[in-house]
């Protein structure tokens, strides 16, 4: 299982909400479940980014 949390940890090169999505997408070829954990505080996270994310992830 992915945990968003995870992802922010081993990343920390992620600056932005778009590079998340991307890094998501990546992850997502290799899990089958994702869980999100915590709210990204970059200040470019949309509104809706809890749908962004696990749209990334399907």
């Amino acid at each position: 299982m992915l945990y968003l949390s995870e992802v922010l940890m081993q990343h920390p090169e992620i600056e932005s909400f778009e590079a998340l999505v991307a890094k998501v997408k990546e992850r997502s070829q290799t899990e089958m479940f994702f869980r999100i954990d915590v709210k990204p505080q970059f200040s470019d996270t949309p509104a809706n980014w809890e749908d962004r994310l696990e749209a990334a992830f399907t």
